[in-house]
């Protein structure tokens, strides 16, 4: 299927190009559907949600364009070059299977879909699952049979079956300049934290052994429905990380805005419930470009909390993302960023250029940056990351650590620390005596070489 060519989407969140393998199990004259699924995890989710519930109406999934009498597009509309992949993700579905309906953040402007494809089948926007299956119907009416279609209980998963992503909220109630999503996604809309454990304990049962909680603000969540508490469970951040880690999986956080309460989770990575990660999009350092993104500006107060979680949690991992070249950031206020990062020395760092979005407040800011600044700014921005990566990861070697195994092929075995999230982290390497692994084994294992954001070790003990 469609091949990207940009690194908003990384392939393994691809689900024509993932590691997990849809089964091409069709019956004859059964109606089959294709999925392209672009973006975030949180796209990925309802990429799931969509297919589980098209299985269980008698549907097939075509692992290709051939064998699909349609195909739905789930796009990605952040970004203006994740726009651009999306629309050239509808055109080769179009020129590849000729019936194609689009849902996703990019379906919040149909006209914008239509303009460029006319011949789309229909266009739904973000999380309207029920639209989505109603354009199916009208395109390739189900026929199901009841005594063979059946779905297995945990449902479809595009992502390998040792772990999976578990959206607790959907929407955002921030207000930063640079982002789209509450106008794609809407306010903060948090599930009902009976609703989550029962899809966890779920997946948990079926194999999962790594879940990866995400949403647009996870801190935030219960915030919108006041904390409710519903058959012994309560929709609070701490409280349901604390339910979450009772199920013996490895459970890890994503998308964790730095407020007060985050320190109450902190004593829940110590204690082992949940692992020792965070995922927190601090995006700047300076106070007053974080003013202009209209994001909280108090760094140095961060640098204090982010000291209280080492000092209480001594093995977390910190992980963030950052922006570079917002408009009006100026040589000393970018220096401040790296002055910022050299003190903090997060343990995983991401960064953006920054480029102007369809629909957002930052683009009619003044004194925008210019492009080759911005490249010059990103480069010395990740040479320093990746010295503190690299320096930390080699003050690993010589320890040992449980590690979950991802792939194996005939050169090795590829897996992850507590530390490493899928796609957007390291892996550790084992090239030596792993032909007994299997994909999701969890083992421990000795460090004995690091490099600038990988580690390779061998098997210590499989669990």
């Amino acid at each position: 299927m469609y091949k990207p060519r940009m690194i908003q989407n990384p392939p393994n969140l691809r689900p024509d190009l993932a590691n997990a393998k849809i089964r091409d199990d069709r019956r004859t004259g059964q109606p089959t559907i294709g999925m392209v699924s672009l973006g975030c995890p949180k796209a990925l989710v309802d990429s799931e949600r969509i297919l589980t519930r098209l299985r269980a109406e008698g549907y097939g999934i075509s692992p290709n364009y051939t064998g699909a009498d349609a195909v739905i597009v789930n796009t990605c509309g952040f970004l203006d070059s994740a726009k651009a992949e999306s629309l050239e993700a509808i055109g080769e579905a179009l020129a590849e299977n000729g019936r194609v309906i689009v849902t996703g953040c990019l379906g919040a402007d149909p006209e914008y879909i239509t303009g460029v494809h006319p011949r789309v089948l229909a266009v739904t926007g973000p999380h309207q699952y029920e639209q989505v299956l109603d354009a199916v119907h009208t395109a390739v009416p189900p026929n199901p049979d009841p005594f063979i279609d059946l779905l297995p209980a945990s449902g479809v998963k595009l992502t390998p079956r040792h772990y999976s992503y578990l959206k607790i909220s959907e929407g955002c109630n921030h207000k930063c300049k640079f982002c789209i999503i509450p106008d794609m996604r809407g306010r903060l809309q948090s599930r009902p934290a009976h609703a989550v454990m029962r899809e966890a304990e779920k997946l948990v049962e079926n194999g999962v052994r790594e879940l990866l909680v995400i949403s647009q603000d996870t801190s935030a969540y219960g915030v919108d429905i006041k904390y409710a508490e519903d058959r012994g469970h309560r929709a609070h951040i701490t409280d349901l990380a604390r339910d979450l880690g009772s199920l013996g999986a490895w459970v890890r956080l994503h998308y964790v805005y730095p407020y007060p309460h985050v320190r109450d989770l902190i004593p829940l990575m110590a204690d082992g419930l949940i692992l020792p990660y965070l995922d927190i999009p601090f995006q700047h350092a300076h106070p007053d470009t974080l003013k202009r993104m209209a994001r909280p500006a108090a760094a140095a107060k961060t640098l204090d909390e982010i000291a209280a979680w080492r000092d209480a949690c001594p093995d977390i991992t910190l992980r963030s993302t950052f922006i570079v070249g917002y408009p009006g950031e100026t040589e000393e206020e970018f220096q401040t960023l790296l002055d910022w990062l050299d003190e903090a020395q997060l343990d995983r760092v991401g960064c953006f250029q920054y480029e102007n979005v369809d629909g957002a407040r930052s683009n009619d800011l003044p004194d925008h940056v210019p492009d080759e600044v911005k490249q010059d700014r990103w480069d010395r921005f990740m040479a320093k990351a990746q010295a503190i990566s690299e320096a930390k990861l080699a003050a690993k070697v010589g320890r040992a650590m449980d590690v979950i195994v991802d792939e194996i092929d005939d050169d090795g075995a590829t897996c992850r620390t507590k530390s490493d999230a899928p796609e957007i982290d390291g892996n550790l390497f084992i090239d030596e005596g792993f032909e007994n692994l299997s994909v999701g084994d969890i083992v421990t294992v000795k460090v004995d070489e690091a490099g600038e954001y990988d580690l390779w070790g061998v098997i210590a003990d499989k669990i």
